[in-house]
């Protein structure tokens, strides 16, 4: 086992909030770019309101919500779960939903528009956008330039602050809390925004211990370590998987992400395949802990997995429907209601 000493000396006791920092509750224009905008109060807050959306049914006064609403989605990168579980959520509370796949190509980025000018002209169609973009940071700047608000559905390597609270929603879902739990990162940690997200929000709870398995070419950024160690949170850096599965209450497995190496394609041959999860490997994992994946998966997880009921990664994919419809309510519930 591998494991690099902390030499950040911890600033604040590990789910000690900075008290001083803003509620997103209390936010003007409740914009979703980044996982650190949630403090605790306001995530547990998502979280009861995404429960509250699982007992919405077509045809009742809780699937009319958002009726008038209209939300855009606009996608330069390509997506399944992400953009349907979107329009699904504003769907099922009765809004309306304006969608453009792969805009880096068929909207007027094509023809060089910036970011800001294609944002400020859609707020004039709509009163929210769901982004997903290349870059990282970019919904920040999308932020910056709207006057509604902006929801990251994931900014290239940046980060992907929805996935990471129907993250948190599943692990309390599966395993019944967000403290005192051991949790095992596998795969691609350099470039998977889900990871660095989920990082950030599990910081909040006390007792999270987290281990980073990667190969050599994707292991966690130093932003993310220095955080951790600077909030007092418990890591490790493994190598060894079976170690880690024996030991953990959830397994978070991500692919290696092949569209990160165009430029070092011998790095990936070497980092793929290096991690899976399979029949004989889930020998070792504990009966009471769940195996997760924000997919879409290759080679990582084995069908052969999927039978197995701590197999929670297509629960949590539905989960996703949950909490984006409680994202969608609480960003527009006053625009909604009028006010």
């Amino acid at each position: 086992m591998m494991t690099v000493t902390r030499a950040v000396t911890p600033t604040l006791q590990p789910g000690v909030e900075n008290k001083d920092a803003p509620s997103w509750l209390a936010e003007p224009i409740r914009h979703v770019v980044k996982s650190q905008q949630f403090n605790r109060e306001a995530l547990e807050h998502v979280l009861k309101v995404a429960r509250e959306m699982e007992q919405v049914r077509p045809g009742t006064d809780a699937s009319r919500q958002l009726q008038g609403a209209i939300m855009s989605t606009l996608f330069y990168e390509p997506s399944t779960r992400t953009r349907l579980s979107f329009e699904s959520a504003m769907a099922r509370l009765g809004g309306t939903i304006l969608t453009t796949e792969s805009a880096a190509e068929f909207s007027s980025a094509a023809k060089g528009e910036t970011l800001e000018d294609t944002i400020r002209t859609v707020e004039g169609y709509a009163d929210v956008v769901v982004l997903r973009h290349f870059q990282a940071g970019s919904a920040e700047r999308a932020a910056k330039a709207a006057s509604i608000p902006i929801i990251n559905a994931g900014d290239g390597p940046g980060q992907h602050p929805t996935q990471a609270l129907l993250d948190v929603y599943t692990i309390q879902r599966e395993i019944g809390r967000l403290d005192n739990f051991k949790i095992g990162l596998i795969g691609d940690l350099a470039n998977g925004r889900t990871v660095r997200s989920l990082a950030y929000v599990l910081s909040m709870y006390p007792g999270v211990k987290m281990y980073f398995v990667a190969p050599d070419e994707c292991r966690m950024k130093d932003d993310i370590k220095s955080y951790l160690s600077s909030v007092g949170v418990d890591w490790e850096e493994v190598n060894d998987l079976a170690m880690v599965a024996a030991d953990v209450d959830v397994l978070y497995q991500t692919r290696i992400q092949k569209e990160r190496f165009q430029d070092r394609p011998e790095d990936y041959e070497k980092a793929k395949g290096k991690y899976i999860i399979n029949g004989e490997l889930m020998k070792l994992v504990k009966q009471d802990a769940v195996v997760m994946h924000p997919l879409p998966r290759v080679d990582e997880i084995h069908p052969e997995v999927d039978s197995d009921p701590r197999a929670a990664y297509f629960r949590q994919a539905r989960n996703g429907l949950y909490v984006r419809m409680a994202l969608l309510k609480l960003c527009l519930q006053d625009r909604a209601l009028g006010h």
